[in-house]
């Protein structure tokens, strides 16, 4: 997908779609909506990371940067393959409407469990031989990963450097050890990925056909507890005890007087550097092999970056250091080729970090939500934006559009009453309208705008731990005029095939 060219698309995680099965996967649904996109004109389909989840189910704060989440593979497939018999649900089933993590989880591991012993028990020579060839080819980063959540199991989940002090420590022996023990752990682990990769595969070959490009979105740090810690911790600011000496966050502002206080080990960018970042370029070779283009969380991280002693228990001291700068994409982009970015330029952005997105030629990301809290001269009203830009209704930590306008004050309604021409019935409408019409290179909506439905369909509030990212859509929600009404306004907009506006003779 060229981001200089004039497009749209709708931004859903893959865990919102419908599906029998408790939470959304690679399965029938998903490509029946690469359908429901196709028939509204629509050219992308943007995801949250599709990385393993963390701690309040946020897929922001993942075990791997590398692996995929085992909870997005699909269970047709591999009752096709006859690797797991047809599941039976849960006697209470599960909510259409609702991710509920703590009751799905546990029952989709064990069907992903079944298949991976009806697959090693039976399992036709050819797919047997892909799944080896696969693993050589992943090895890189799959033989840590699968290793590191193989000795998790039995330790229920125990943080890495609470192993034994040889694991922790990577010593050859134990480690060793700790693969002919857990054997056959690390190859369910494997066949998971396995599954994962093919599944992913299968859906961007399918989106594409129908002329739909997928957009993926790489955070910018990792979590503490993960593969890629334990793997590499001399990449990070740990202490002997594997602790984090700083960690990442963001200061004091409108938002918060304490700041946030992520707790994401910080990079040892010099080291990264010593070795031209091939960490770096490894990870965005293979989120190019899921994805056409994605977007890059906290960019601004990459200009500058705020450290937090790890002893602070809030964001409030803490100091700007320099990041990498252009040099890093520079030896991605050296390794890769042109580099089909969009830059997460949103919250406390200093010229520096418009420096480095414009030197990448990297577009920025506009949201028309925040456009009414001044004037006519806001940077994220639709007259002001380039064309080098990706203009959104809101993203996935917005309320949606219809929520944003209840709880709006009354200017802030008034103004965007009269600069969108609207008022609380199709407040939405108006939005992806002015989003699609601007100058913009690349309009995205959420589905939930898209539906104009209220506060109560978000799918996550910032700093709020527990009942976010469960948010799922049923297909009697979409009606008739969903599609419709979005292709008119794509296609009047020059961003989808005029046919679609039906025009006479």
């Amino acid at each position: 997908m060229q981001l200089d060219q004039r497009n749209s698309g709708v931004l859903l995680h893959i865990t919102s779609l419908p599906g029998p099965y408790g939470i959304g996967d690679f399965g029938p649904d998903a490509l029946r909506f690469v359908d429901w996109l196709n028939s509204a004109g629509q050219s992308l389909w943007q995801l949250l990371p599709t990385t393993p989840i963390g701690p309040g189910d946020s897929p922001y704060q993942g075990v791997s940067a590398f692996a995929g989440s085992q909870w997005m593979v699909a269970l047709e497939p591999m009752v096709e393959k006859g690797w797991l018999a047809s599941p039976l649900l849960p006697a209470s089933g599960f909510d259409a409407g609702h991710v509920d993590y703590a009751t799905v989880l546990p029952w989709r591991e064990q069907q992903l469990r079944a298949a991976a012993q009806g697959f090693f028990a039976q399992a036709e020579l050819i797919d047997r031989q892909a799944f080896s060839a696969w693993c050589i080819e992943q090895q890189d980063w799959l033989d840590d990963y699968a290793l590191f959540m193989a000795i998790r199991s039995p330790l229920n989940g125990a943080p890495w450097w609470d192993w034994s002090p040889g694991l922790a420590r990577r010593d050859p022996e134990a480690l060793l050890t700790a693969r002919r023990t857990h054997a056959g752990e690390v190859a369910f682990w494997q066949f998971v990925q396995w599954q994962f990769d093919v599944q992913a595969a299968a859906l961007k070959a399918y989106a594409n056909g129908k002329g739909v490009a997928i957009m993926g979105d790489l955070p910018i740090f990792v979590a503490h507890d993960s593969a890629d810690c334990w793997s590499r911790p001399d990449l990070y600011h740990l202490d002997a005890n594997f602790q984090p000496t700083v960690v990442a966050g963001v200061p004091p502002d409108d938002l918060g007087p304490l700041g946030q206080r992520w707790g994401n080990p910080l990079y040892r960018w010099e080291q990264m550097a010593a070795e031209n970042y091939a960490w770096w370029t490894a990870r965005v070779k293979r989120a190019l092999t899921q994805a056409d283009v994605f977007r890059i969380d906290h960019f601004r991280g990459f200009a500058a970056y705020y450290e937090i002693d790890a002893a602070s228990p809030d964001a409030r001291q803490g100091r700007w250091l320099t990041g990498p700068g252009k040099a890093l994409f520079d030896a991605i982009e050296a390794a890769l080729g042109t580099l089909p970015i969009v830059a997460e330029d949103l919250g406390f952005i200093t010229p520096d970090v418009h420096q480095l997105r414009d030197g990448c030629g990297f577009p920025g990301m506009k949201i028309l939500q925040f456009g009414f809290g001044a004037d006519g001269q806001h940077e994220f009203l639709p007259h002001m934006w380039p064309r080098r830009c990706v203009a959104y209704t809101g993203t996935h930590d917005n309320d949606t559009v219809q929520g944003w306008w209840q709880h709006a004050n009354a200017r802030e309604r008034a103004f965007a009453g009269s600069y969108l021409a609207c008022g609380d019935a199709d407040v939405h409408w108006a939005m992806i309208r002015a989003c699609c019409n601007s100058v913009a290179n690349l309009a995205v909506f959420p589905l939930q705008d898209v539906l104009g439905l209220g506060s109560s369909h978000r799918m996550n509030i910032p700093g709020v731990l527990g009942g976010n990212w469960g948010w799922r859509f049923t297909w009697a929600m979409l009606g008739k005029d969903a599609n419709r009404v979005l292709g008119l306004i794509t296609a009047a907009s020059g961003r989808g095939p005029i046919e679609l506006l039906h025009l006479p003779a």
